[in-house]
């Protein structure tokens, strides 16, 4: 199965346009990944990743995270983001079909990625940045999407009223670069309407 069309690489290449107004580059391919076979990804990727439900200390106490994730890289290297330790498996074939199609639009290579599954309107993630110590310097992060749209913030860390929203739809790939994790958080904010079950796979570089 081609992940996406070679034909379409130059146009997006040509059109992109940077989505934050300034302190960072954040760019969006919302058809990077074809239409056809793009719902047989989402399930593949929901009944083979070995989800898990994380926990996290909420005033003392233990709370689900309120979505599943998992941790997937090419070597046994831990990773802690939000105080929990993640033990990496190894990329399944379909991830690393995933991984390299990323890899040839950033032109950055990629060892490790987290994937968090989202399975209706009710799961979020909270603001944050990915601005972890083993990140170093101003990453490249690539964000594949799965399955239902769902909305995806930013917001700067100084300037209060400099805010955006994107829908991350179904084979869209976000790309953040540049400055964007140390000016700028981000989240998928809660929503009342039920959009669907929606898959979310950030391809990152660890340094160890």
């Amino acid at each position: 199965m081609d992940l996406f069309a070679d034909n379409q690489l130059s146009i997006f290449n040509a059109t992109r346009q940077n989505l934050l107004p300034f302190d960072g580059e954040v760019f969006l391919y919302p058809n990077f990944y074809q239409e056809d076979g793009v719902y047989d990804l989402f399930e593949e990727l929901k009944h083979t990743i070995l989800w898990k439900q994380d926990k996290m200390k909420i005033y003392g106490r233990s709370v689900n995270f309120p979505r599943l994730t998992s941790w997937y890289a090419d070597n046994d290297q831990s990773y802690t983001y939000s105080g929990v330790v993640n033990i990496p498996l190894p990329f399944t074939p379909l991830l690393l079909k995933i991984k390299q199609a990323a890899e040839a639009q950033c032109g950055k290579q990629f060892n490790s990625a987290l994937l968090n599954f989202y399975r209706n309107g009710e799961d979020s993630m909270g603001w944050h940045s990915d601005d972890e110590k083993e990140l170093s310097g101003n990453p490249v992060i690539a964000s594949a999407s799965f399955g239902a749209t769902r909305t995806f913030q930013f917001k700067h860390k100084e300037k209060k009223n400099a805010m955006i929203s994107i829908a991350l739809s179904n084979g869209s790939l976000l790309i953040m670069q540049g400055q964007t994790q140390h000016n700028w958080m981000h989240r998928v904010p809660k929503t009342t309407k039920d959009p669907g079950p929606r898959i979310n796979i950030t391809f990152r570089d660890i340094k160890y």
